[in-house]
């Protein structure tokens, strides 16, 4: 069923690198309304968000406070959307909260335990509310994805790296690890072992994921957000990989995941599953 009035908005990270991307994409969306801007970044609270990332004054100014914010979008009969760009420690209690006041988390923040994920579904469950966990909102990526299910029933020795700038606060990154978990479910265990490894230096193969899949992670400044998923077999390598050059391309992933969150009853993670 269409939201006939436009889907009332709360930012959460607002004047962060993606909380303003943000921002910009759902102040220009004709089908939505920022209500609110939350930030614990001091330099720029009580100033207009529309200012601050540059698009003209929205009229909304930058809080410090998640919970009041929803206690008043529940008292206004605003049940919308939370999207939240923040940190791993504290995006586990932004979704309760959003989940309790009737509000519909779209989440961006990795770092999430299976356990908290598994929590939040039976929250959301219980509640018959809508929530979207998305690791990766670039339709590039999602397909990838795709292209690396497909080659894995060719190949059985793979390693995935990925590339973040230095200002990631988790490792490997939420996309590297729905990477591994989707090559997983396939049902084969790759990599087998072709001698005894030693390493010289703790980690430096990498973590290890599901299935005998080892993740590298990359971390330096100027990078934006990079994968790298390589199948290797005799006398082959094969190579996937995604290049983000600009936050600009997750937009469309989060203003559809904004639209179909309205429309959900729990928990779905993974932008593939809504498009």
């Amino acid at each position: 069923m269409a939201h006939q009035s436009p889907i009332p908005v709360v930012v959460n990270g607002a004047t962060g690198k993606m909380g303003r991307e943000v921002i910009k994409a759902v102040a220009q969306a004709e089908d939505m309304t920022l209500i609110g801007a939350i930030d614990r970044n001091r330099e720029h609270l009580g100033k207009d968000i529309g200012e601050v990332v540059g698009c003209g004054p929205l009229e909304v100014p930058v809080l410090d406070d998640l919970q009041s914010m929803l206690v008043m979008a529940a008292q206004e009969k605003q049940l919308g959307v939370m999207v939240d760009f923040t940190h791993p420690k504290s995006v586990y209690d932004n979704v309760r909260s959003a989940i309790a006041y009737g509000i519909r988390p779209v989440i961006g923040t990795t770092g999430l335990s299976p356990e908290q994920i598994q929590d939040l579904a039976e929250f959301a469950d219980k509640a018959s509310t809508g929530c979207l966990i998305i690791p990766n909102f670039s339709i590039g990526m999602v397909l990838l994805q795709q292209a690396a299910i497909q080659a894995s029933q060719y190949f059985d020795h793979v390693e995935i790296i990925e590339l973040h700038h230095n200002q990631k606060a988790d490792a490997p990154s939420g996309t590297a690890l729905q990477t591994a978990q989707l090559l997983a479910e396939i049902g084969k265990t790759y990599n087998p072992a072709a001698v005894e490894e030693t390493e010289k230096l703790p980690g430096a193969r990498g973590s290890l994921a599901d299935d005998g899949i080892r993740i590298h992670s990359v971390r330096l400044p100027g990078l934006i957000a990079h994968q790298e998923v390589i199948f290797g077999a005799t006398g082959q390598v094969y190579t996937l990989r995604h290049d983000t050059t600009d936050r600009s391309c997750y937009m469309p992933g989060v203003l559809l995941a904004i639209r179909k969150a309205l429309q959900l009853k729990s928990l779905v993670y993974g932008l593939e599953k809504i498009l």
